[in-house]
């Protein structure tokens, strides 16, 4: 197969993006937070996000001895909160096993927590110039369509030819340009839904244009249909106009993050209210319905409901600890959060 590289390249010095923050300067460090946050995310929407984080924890040394709290509230919002409690994660241990250092093996950065072959490669390529491949989203697209490979690129024969394409398309000089080029060219030009070929500077040997299969390549995952859930949220507001937190569990959605206390229906939230706060149940009519909204995941849909109590003292029974906590409207930016929560408790506070 022809050298994509030289064309590539040569486009990239014109073209492509050379002022995103994690370019300047182009550390492990930095390549690797880029990388994660771009898991999923956009890069129009991780920029802020990336500037704000590295601003807070600049280097690796200083994610490791954060609290995950401080990192899940850097990540609020983001969204897969699994990439930053495994990026912490990753960070200790670091700290423990490589004197403090990402590690410049492709087998040793696997290992870490949540660094796939993928991300692994951007790192050695662009952070120390090791002619190592890659294969995001973007990547898998624009080879996918380069030379029509036909199949669901997350299927395993599929995904493997995908892996030894990009392993011989990778040259030997200016790897991490290249890693950008074809991450930039996927992203921007060979893009999913309406590709501006006429831009593209591998077209003239592109097999899904040559064939009029841009529309079908890469082919789409089966269709399944999304199933959804429904849960109950309950806002309660003491007299000092702070509103209780509770910590998620460990494992499931929304791991270690604050959150709402939630029932599974609006029936047993007076209950609740007995059991956890000591408050004699009272009547239904105490809370205050608010409208319900679909929070959407990668794999489900989340109906929430949510019932607001405003109480006229603050409960004794209740003090701060590891597991719930009170929440005032100026605690809120040093929490993390899942985005619906968040959006709902400002929605309250205004």
């Amino acid at each position: 197969m022809k050298p994509i590289a030289p064309s590539l390249l040569r486009w990239f010095d014109q073209h492509g993006r050379h002022d995103l923050p994690w370019q300047h300067p182009r550390t492990p460090y930095r390549v690797w937070l880029s990388e994660i946050m771009l898991q999923q995310t956009q890069v129009v929407t991780v920029i802020a996000y990336f500037a704000r984080f590295i601003r807070e924890i600049p280097d690796l040394p200083v994610l490791a001895n954060a609290s995950q709290d401080q990192v899940l509230a850097l990540w609020s919002g983001l969204g897969y909160y699994s990439r930053a409690r495994n990026l912490h994660r990753a960070a200790q241990t670091c700290m423990q096993q490589h004197a403090g250092e990402l590690p410049q093996t492709l087998d040793e950065l696997i290992a870490l927590p949540g660094i796939g072959r993928s991300t692994a490669g951007a790192i050695l390529a662009q952070a120390h110039g090791q002619r190592v491949a890659i294969l995001d989203g973007n990547v898998k697209r624009v080879l996918s369509r380069y030379a029509g490979v036909h199949g669901w690129p997350g299927a395993t024969a599929v995904e493997k030819s995908l892996w030894e394409l990009a392993e011989k398309l990778t040259p030997p000089q200016r790897v991490a340009d290249y890693t950008q080029a074809i991450m930039d060219l996927g992203a921007t030009v060979c893009t999913r839904g309406k590709p501006r070929c006429g831009e593209c500077p591998l077209s003239a040997d592109c097999i899904a244009l040559r064939d009029d299969l841009t529309a079908q390549l890469p082919q789409r995952k089966a269709t399944r249909i999304i199933p959804q859930r429904a849960t109950t949220m309950l806002i309660i507001r003491d007299a000092q106009d702070r509103i209780l937190l509770q910590r998620r569990p460990p494992s499931g959605v929304w791991a270690a993050l604050w959150s709402l206390p939630q029932v599974d229906a609006a029936d047993a939230a007076s209950a609740w209210l007995h059991n956890e706060l000591g408050i004699a149940r009272g009547k239904s009519s105490d809370w205050q319905t608010l409208p319900q909204f679909i929070h959407t995941f990668s794999h489900f849909q989340l109906a929430i409901s949510a019932l607001l109590l405003q109480l006229k003292t603050s409960p004794t029974r209740i003090s701060d600890g590891d597991d719930v906590r009170w929440c005032s409207h100026g605690d809120i930016a040093a929490l993390g959060l899942p985005a619906p929560v968040r959006k709902l408790l400002l929605t309250i506070w205004e």
